[in-house]
C-alpha cells in the first residue's frame, strides 16, 4: 500500500484531471474498497457494481478534495455513503444487506480454524452454522455499529479516521465498536464457550 502522502499527491493530480493518477489510485485501493463494500453488501455482483461506483464518485468528487484530508478517509466516506444508500434502499430486507465476514477476525479465518483441507465434515458443518449465527447477530446490530465494525476490520483506518467517516467523535467511535463486539459476544456466547469462535478485542 502506498504512503498517505503518495495517495494525497495522486489525488491532487486527479483533481487536475490526471487520468493516469486516477488509474494508479484505483489499482491501489480497489481491493480494500471491494472488501469493505462486500462486508456490508454480501451480493458479489452488486457489491462489485457499488465498489466501481465508489471510484466513479471519487472522480466526480475530486474537486472537493483538500490536502489536509487523508485520502483513505475521503475514499471510505464515499464508500460508506454509497453502501448506506443501498442498505436503506433494501431496508425491507435488512438481513440481505449484511455479510458474515463482518465478524471480528472474520478475514483471518486460518487463525481460527484448521487448514480447510484438514477440516472434517462435522467441523465444516459447525463452521457453516457459526457463519449463519454470526450473520444473524450482525443483522441485528444498529447501522452505525455495523459500519464502524466494518471500517475497523478493514484495517486501513485509525479510530480517528473512522470517526471522520462516521461523522462522530473518537470516543463515540470506540464505544460503537466496543458495543458491537460485546453484543456479538453475548449473542454468540455458546460458540465462545465451546471455543468455536473467538472475538477480537
Amino acid at each position: 500500500m502506498a504512503t498517505t502522502d503518495d495517495d494525497a499527491d495522486l489525488m491532487l493530480q486527479v483533481r487536475e484531471g490526471d487520468m493516469d493518477a486516477f488509474t494508479r489510485l484505483v489499482d491501489r485501493w480497489k481491493q480494500p474498497v471491494a472488501h469493505f463494500v462486500y462486508r456490508l453488501l454480501p451480493d458479489a455482483d452488486e457489491a462489485e457494481d457499488i465498489a466501481q461506483g465508489v471510484f466513479v464518485q471519487l472522480w466526480k468528487s475530486a474537486g472537493r478534495y483538500e490536502r489536509q484530508a487523508r485520502f483513505s478517509t475521503f475514499l471510505f466516506t464515499i464508500a460508506r455513503n454509497l453502501c448506506l444508500n443501498e442498505i436503506r434502499r433494501r431496508s425491507r430486507h435488512p438481513a440481505e444487506s449484511l455479510d458474515a465476514r463482518l465478524e471480528p477476525e472474520g478475514d483471518n479465518a486460518p487463525h481460527q480454524f484448521p487448514d480447510p483441507g484438514q477440516i472434517s465434515a462435522d467441523h465444516a458443518s459447525e463452521r457453516a452454522e457459526l457463519v449463519r449465527k454470526v450473520d444473524e447477530a450482525i443483522a441485528d446490530l444498529p447501522e452505525k455499529q455495523r459500519v464502524a465494525l466494518a471500517l475497523c476490520r478493514e484495517g486501513e483506518l485509525s479510530y480517528e479516521e473512522i470517526a471522520v467517516v462516521l461523522g462522530t467523535t473518537v470516543p463515540a467511535t470506540k464505544s460503537l465498536i466496543h458495543r458491537a463486539r460485546e453484543i456479538l459476544k453475548l449473542r454468540l456466547k455458546a460458540y465462545l464457550a465451546s471455543g468455536a469462535w473467538e472475538a477480537s478485542t
